[in-house]
């Protein structure tokens, strides 16, 4: 419900309230629920260790990158230094960590990651101030620099970020959490709804965010900077700000990661995680709020998951990257939205065949790839191991010509057939996005 003011043409000074009212947003909060519902049933679905932890990962990763995307997606700043804040955040967390265990420090472990967020808002305060100056390439160039800077601090003032060897804690240090006995951040499946909790949260705040006057002019100060300085608007401020912000939930995400894994080390602000949170936003998409989200899943994966059963898991994530740059530069995301618009006009049926083509060759392809990659590797890096390797349950031998040969065919095999069925695909594609587009255009009413 809401309401407006009328006011009488015959007596000015009267006022009259008028209830109107408006709709609730049903889908909005249906799609919330079912997030959080989500974050509840995932660690009872997978209930390992293994599977508890990556799943905490992801929620860390999740708000890293959505904090990234601020930047990025909704502001037009690309920066090269985002981790100088995440892991800034996480050394002020860990520093608490130990005061808490301690006895120097009164405060809940589960609320390091707002010490965290703090201290990137601060830091963003101050390193905001010099980065946003400027704008576009000289910013990313800055933010670059300003990454290398803070690193390198990592390594020469070790009374603070503990050198190599980085700082520990103990998460299971101060009192229980609202005083519940037994819940000491001890199990991994404590550490993973305490992350998760925060995880929903502050995805919730940064998409709120979003519909901000601040969120808006963020947008407008990213597409055309001249008109917002032209209606009054600071654009410097306006990016300070947004850095501020983004800062402060990289923060969190950096205390976060104190307490999943008990130890900052100079890796936190380096180049690498930097990089890793760009690339994760890239592979979700930042023109989309769920982007970065679907973005920190895949890459944690890649990084996680994946290097545990191959030593080539980055140039997995390079071919992957590359592909989807030039197949779908709007990441994932857009590839998501893209098949919902043609399942909203009932087309995606006349794809069901194409994409069955387009999967099946696509894994012929991959399984060549792989198979390929795996041996090299081997036959490079582990040939004291002996010729003898597994791939995929079955044994492979690298110093036998028939391997090579079998999997240079499955290679030229599949890239033939997903040749073919990708312009078979790409054809009723293409078909199907004139006829929406000449049903949009005819029925302009209805849209």
């Amino acid at each position: 419900m809401g309401s407006e003011i009328r006011r009488d043409a015959a007596r000015p000074e009267a006022t009259e309230p008028i209830l109107r009212y408006r709709p609730l947003n049903l889908g909005r909060w249906v799609i919330w629920g079912l997030t959080a519902v989500l974050f509840l049933c995932m660690p009872l679905i997978f209930q390992s260790g293994y599977a508890r932890t990556l799943l905490s990962q992801m929620g860390i990763l999740i708000i890293f990158a959505l904090s990234y995307n601020m930047l990025l997606g909704q502001g037009g700043m690309l920066s090269f230094g985002h981790a100088v804040y995440s892991g800034l955040g996480a050394y002020f967390a860990i520093h608490a960590m130990n005061l808490i265990g301690d006895g120097r420090l009164s405060l809940p472990v589960s609320l390091l990651p707002l010490v965290g967020g703090l201290a990137g808002l601060a830091f963003g305060i101050v390193f905001g101030y010099v980065t946003t100056k400027k704008a576009g390439t000289p910013f990313a160039m800055i933010t670059l620099g300003l990454g290398e800077l803070v690193f390198s601090c990592s390594l020469m003032f070790p009374a603070f970020f503990g050198g190599e060897g980085g700082i520990s804690g103990n998460r299971t240090a101060g009192a229980p959490l609202l005083g519940v006995a037994g819940w000491t951040l001890g199990p991994q499946i404590q550490v993973y709804y305490l992350i998760a909790l925060w995880c929903f949260l502050c995805m919730v705040a940064m998409y709120a965010y979003t519909h901000t006057p601040l969120g808006r002019i963020a947008n407008a100060v990213r597409d055309n900077p001249e008109r917002a300085e032209f209606i009054g608007y600071n654009t410097q401020r306006v990016r300070w700000f947004v850095l501020i912000l983004s800062a402060f939930f990289a923060g969190i995400a950096g205390g976060l990661s104190a307490i999943n894994f008990e130890i900052v080390t100079a890796e936190n602000v380096s180049a690498v995680r930097s990089g890793g949170v760009l690339l994760a936003a890239f592979i979700g998409g930042v023109a989309f709020f769920f982007g970065p989200i679907l973005g920190a899943v895949v890459f944690t994966l890649f990084a996680v998951a994946l290097s545990e059963f191959t030593k080539a898991w980055q140039l997995y994530l390079g071919v992957f990257f590359v592909l989807l740059v030039m197949y779908a530069p709007g990441g994932l995301s857009s590839l998501v939205l893209m098949n919902l618009r043609v399942l909203k006009f009932r087309k995606f049926k006349r794809l069901a065949d194409p994409y069955v083509g387009v999967i099946l060759s696509a894994l012929a392809l991959t399984l060549g790839c792989v198979m390929l990659i795996e041996m090299i590797y081997h036959h490079t890096l582990d040939v004291a191991l002996g010729p003898r390797i597994r791939l995929f349950g079955f044994p492979v031998y690298t110093d036998r010509a028939e391997s090579w040969a079998f999997a240079v065919s499955v290679l030229v095999g599949g890239a033939l057939a997903f040749e073919y069925a990708r312009r078979r695909f790409r054809s009723v594609w293409d078909e199907i996005q004139v006829e929406i587009e000449d049903w949009i255009r005819d029925n302009p009413e209805d849209t």
